[in-house]
């Protein structure tokens, strides 16, 4: 929700008004809106140890995705790729931050 702006060199996201009566016509309706908002009794957050965070009351959902086998063994090369590239740059990046380290000098 919300749209982003910048303040100086700040990155930020306001919301806009329709956004601010969906979410206070939702809580005083107390609606349940799938993936907005969930609307949970008193004996459900004090089984949660009357925790608020919101990911114990919100269903998990997955989507699953029929892929054959080439599909499969396709997106396994390009993550193990991917995956090998970011291994790569951080042995440069540490090998580099050896060396900076020992150019420090004590004077």
């Amino acid at each position: 929700m919300g749209e982003e702006y910048k303040d100086g060199n700040n990155q930020k996201r306001r919301l806009r008004d329709f956004e601010i009566e969906q979410i206070v016509s939702t809580f005083q309706n107390k609606e349940a809106v799938e993936d907005f908002s969930v609307a949970v009794t008193y004996d459900e957050i004090k089984a949660k140890k009357y925790s608020l965070a919101a990911g114990q009351y919100f269903d998990v959902k997955i989507d699953y995705v029929e892929l054959t086998q080439e599909e499969f063994e396709a997106k396994m090369a390009e993550y193990t790729a991917n995956l090998q590239t970011f291994f790569d740059e951080g042995n440069a990046l540490q090998k580099e931050i050896m060396e900076q380290l020992k150019k420090v000098k004590y004077e």
